[in-house]
């Protein structure tokens, strides 16, 4: 945080909430180009989960979604994150599932949109090869078996 970003005054312990959730916005934005760095527990998964979803959101496919992380615990949380939320989205009411995509994306969804996010669900099971949530090794060994002479590997 730059001494800038509040002025003279210490900021307080809302502020600095209310500018850590401004920053995931930012980061989670499909638009965007991001590089998120941060400690453990900071919610880096919780703003490439967002960011998943957004992209879903925008109309991006399942299956040319990429997501790679260090351990097969983190790929997990992950998935089960955007999964969990996918699914909660096909039971909410219209003012419920409104709610939690404007808190996402900052606006309220129109009704294709709406129509839309309750098909995310199903979308993202059905699609095949889906959407890839993984540890970096997987994917390596996944191209090695894809591309066995490319790689000169028996």
């Amino acid at each position: 945080m730059r001494d800038d970003d509040f002025g003279p005054l210490e900021p307080s312990p809302q502020a600095w909430l209310d500018w850590t959730s401004a920053k995931q916005a930012l980061a989670s934005d499909p638009q965007r180009s991001a590089w998120v760095s941060a400690n453990a527990g900071s919610g880096k998964t919780h703003v490439l989960t967002q960011r998943v979803i957004r992209l879903l959101l925008s109309g991006c496919r399942p299956s040319a979604i990429l997501c790679l992380t260090y351990t097969k615990a983190a790929a997990s949380e992950m998935s089960n994150r955007v999964f969990e939320r996918l699914a909660e989205w096909v039971t909410l009411d219209d003012e419920a599932l409104d709610d939690r995509i404007a808190a996402i994306e900052g606006q309220r969804p129109d009704l294709l949109k709406r129509q839309e996010a309750r098909r995310l669900f199903a979308r993202a099971l059905e699609t095949p090869g889906g959407l890839k949530i993984q540890t970096i090794h997987a994917f390596c060994e996944a191209l090695l078996h894809q591309f066995p002479l490319e790689a000169n590997v028996a």
